[in-house]
């Protein structure tokens, strides 16, 4: 089940973290709801349980000082909470709950890569929330004990928070694509040439694509090009280029409305 945007942006931009992990994320009430005190680095500390699922539990974290702690901290914190909860989520939150910096470590190889995301109050966290989509579960993802496996849970917080995983993937995807587009374009003699028009045309499509998933384009469609493509294939073979993408491209992107051609419009 996909996430629900506009509740999920109103939990967001409110700081009503625990509603939006267990309304809108589909996670269990906190075991405990009970302050600890944690003292660390010569500061005090307050941590509570906001959610928890599959023995994966997520903590809300402040200060009596009413900053958010600096890394070496925050990795102190993570490694004193890993006691006893040895999945975890920290987000950090100042005084006024204007910041917040959410705190995941990534385990590899006896090594630990932590993971920092950032939101502040007055954001639209559309982006942040894109993240967030792979942490939804619903009762199909329950067993019959009302049970997830923990490493269900763990995945979709690495699919989630890992920023360089996600970093690497795309380009590596992004790469393959390139090169696979280079053998379909004739017509361009010049190495180079043919090089570089690919990547104009990739980014231009990336583009678009970040608009659509922000609603942007026709009246809120998630799907723009690729409903526009479907449209192309019921009208003729290869349109999709010239009847749409340069219409757009030379004339939707690059032309005042009243400028434009009636293709455009």
């Amino acid at each position: 089940m996909p996430l629900n945007l506009t509740r999920a942006r109103t939990c967001l931009q409110n700081f009503e973290f625990s509603k939006l992990f267990i309304e809108e994320l589909g996670w269990s009430q906190p075991s405990s709801r009970q302050t600890m005190e944690m003292p660390c680095a010569e500061h005090s500390f307050s941590r509570r349980q906001i959610a928890q699922l599959a023995g994966v539990v997520a903590f809300e974290i402040s200060s009596k000082s009413g900053h958010i702690p600096d890394a070496k901290t925050r990795a102190a914190l993570h490694k004193e909470t890993a006691k006893h909860h040895h999945e975890n989520l920290l987000i950090f939150v100042d005084k006024d709950r204007t910041q917040s910096l959410w705190y995941w470590v990534k385990r590899h190889d006896k090594k630990m890569f932590p993971r920092d995301h950032i939101y502040v109050k007055g954001q639209s966290g559309d982006l942040f929330l894109s993240k967030l989509n792979s942490m939804v579960f619903d009762i199909g993802d329950f067993d019959e004990d009302g049970n997830v496996p923990l490493a269900e849970v763990t995945g979709s917080l690495k699919a989630a928070l890992d920023v360089e995983r996600v970093t690497k993937k795309f380009y590596t995807e992004f790469q393959d694509q390139h090169l696979a587009f280079l053998e379909l374009i004739t017509g361009i003699k010049d190495e180079r040439d043919r090089h570089w028009y690919a990547s104009v045309l990739l980014n231009r499509l990336m583009f678009i694509y970040f608009l659509q998933k922000k609603f942007f384009l026709d009246k809120g469609d998630e799907f723009y090009l690729q409903h526009k493509l479907d449209d192309s294939k019921s009208r003729g073979k290869n349109l999709y280029f010239e009847k749409f993408l340069k219409v757009l491209f030379f004339e939707g992107f690059a032309k005042p409305e009243e400028k434009r051609s009636a293709e455009a419009i």
